[in-house]
């Protein structure tokens, strides 16, 4: 086991529009569809997609079945999973014209995970790997503490940022993964620039992973700042893009790459997974971003800092 990822399972519903509805406002959707996702499904996926071995643990609901299907049909290990007579997790989606989304969040049985189930599953796995974390569970900050006091390496994803997030031990983390909101509101900074140096000074033993978009991403590992720029590509649905990201990322880093070689891999990965609709569905294989990278049909990618 390379990632035992303690992750959300979402039920998603996305909604094709023509623009996001306003409030007060009742409009038609132009299509919809019922999809596997959430950021946890969506990492394990990635990274196992990737070449990693990868353990998913969590709760899933009544309603929640095909989810698991989903993961072991892409080589997800889901022995650990824990079933519930709840109503799993879900999120309503909308996607517009541009492949820009918004959405709105139920947790249901991801919020069902218990102290006791989170130390069974540690003692089960050993002591060996990553443990990766996203902010659409409970429990979190218990998660972070006992896998670092067991010797695992930490990866939380701060994603759905919430004001909770700011009390976790993030000091005990090996890795934090940010977009631009989440790295303005956790470093208390306004400037992108800002957001790195920022969270340095405070955890000067972290590395971070910061995810930009269209603008790119940076990585501040080992004393030292990558970054890079994004693959120039026409996106059709950006849903399970960053989650993408950061699954090769993470294949990259524990499979001994370089910084820019896994931010070069997780860029061509996610530039991908845009041209395609849907979450899960959406992410794709090894063997298309290494065809994508030697045939060249993605363009150049700028190195911006190395």
């Amino acid at each position: 086991m390379q990632i035992l990822n303690f992750g959300s399972l979402n039920i998603d519903y996305v909604y094709r529009v023509d623009r996001f509805v306003q409030p007060g406002e009742t409009k038609s959707c132009q299509d919809l569809l019922i999809n596997s996702g959430g950021k946890g499904l969506n990492q394990s996926i990635a990274a196992a997609k990737a070449g990693t071995a990868v353990a998913h643990a969590g709760v899933f609901g009544r309603d929640g079945g095909f989810l698991i299907e989903k993961l072991r049909d892409n080589g997800v290990d889901i022995s650990l999973m824990q079933a519930s007579e709840g109503v799993n997790g879900h999120a309503i989606i909308q996607v517009d014209q541009t492949g820009q989304n918004c959405i709105l969040l139920y947790g249901g049985t991801n919020q069902e995970l218990t102290e006791a189930y989170i130390e069974k599953t540690l003692e089960d796995i050993g002591d060996d790997g990553l443990v990766l974390l996203q902010n659409e569970t409970n429990l979190v900050d218990k998660i972070i503490t006992q896998a670092h006091e067991r010797g695992f390496q930490v990866a939380f994803n701060a994603a759905p940022f919430t004001a909770s997030a700011l009390d976790y031990p993030l000091d005990l983390l090996d890795w934090l993964i940010i977009n631009e909101v989440e790295g303005r509101q956790i470093a208390g900074c306004n400037e992108i620039d800002e957001i790195i140096p920022r969270l340095g000074e405070s955890y000067p033993n972290l590395s971070i992973l910061l995810t930009l978009g269209k603008q790119g991403s940076r990585c501040w590992h080992d004393g030292e700042l990558r970054a890079v720029g994004s693959f120039e590509v026409q996106a059709v649905d950006t849903t399970a893009a960053g989650d993408t990201f950061i699954g090769y990322f993470l294949n990259g880093i524990l499979n001994g790459q370089s910084t820019l070689d896994a931010l070069h891999n997780a860029s061509a990965a996610s530039a991908l997974c845009v041209q395609r609709p849907g979450a899960a569905d959406s992410i794709p294989l090894r063997k298309e971003v290494d065809h994508a990278l030697s045939a060249g049909v993605l363009g150049h990618l700028e190195i911006l800092h190395d």
